[in-house]
């Protein structure tokens, strides 16, 4: 997603609320005053700008997080004919993306630091692989791809991705 089109979605977003905020604000001049059970608290213009500063910056930090921001990746070292990674496990995978060379084995050691359960199992569909991780210790996972492309892997539940990037 291009930097412009982030843009438009913020300013469609400010749009919206700033239209939800006019009807609202239109329903409660409309009401008969005379059956008001609640009075309205004026609050001061500085905490209105600080929460409306606050709701912004977190809409723009979500956007950089799941829209602009690269996850790391880190290229095999060849070392006796195998292209080999550690990649840690704790709380997702780092690196997250793996280049490697097609048709040379590959071995992906996980060093597995999380406890959660979700992250017991690491799977590689393309490759057919599942492999358990042992908490607190590194655990090879080998395989050798023969076609160029960007293949993932996961967590057992789907919740965590990183992907292998093979190249020629």
């Amino acid at each position: 997603m291009k930097k412009h089109q982030a843009i438009a979605i913020l300013v469609s977003i400010g749009l919206s609320f700033g239209i939800v905020s006019t009807m609202s604000a239109e329903e409660m001049s409309n009401r008969n005053s005379t059956s008001e059970r609640f009075q309205p608290i004026e609050q001061p213009i500085t905490l209105k700008i600080a929460i409306a500063v606050g709701g912004l910056s977190l809409m723009v930090t979500q956007l950089w997080w799941f829209l602009l921001s690269k996850p790391k990746s880190q290229q095999a070292e060849i070392s006796d004919g195998i292209q080999e990674v550690t990649i840690t496990v704790d709380g997702g995978y780092v690196p997250s993306l793996v280049t490697v060379k097609r048709g040379q084995p590959v071995r992906l050691q996980f060093d597995r630091r999380d406890p959660s359960s979700c992250l017991e199992k690491v799977l590689f569909p393309d490759f057919h692989v599942a492999q358990d991780l042992v908490l607190n210790q590194t655990t090879p996972v080998e395989f050798t791809p023969q076609t160029v492309g960007m293949f993932q892997f996961s967590c057992g539940m789907g919740m965590f991705h990183g992907a292998i990037s093979v190249e020629e």
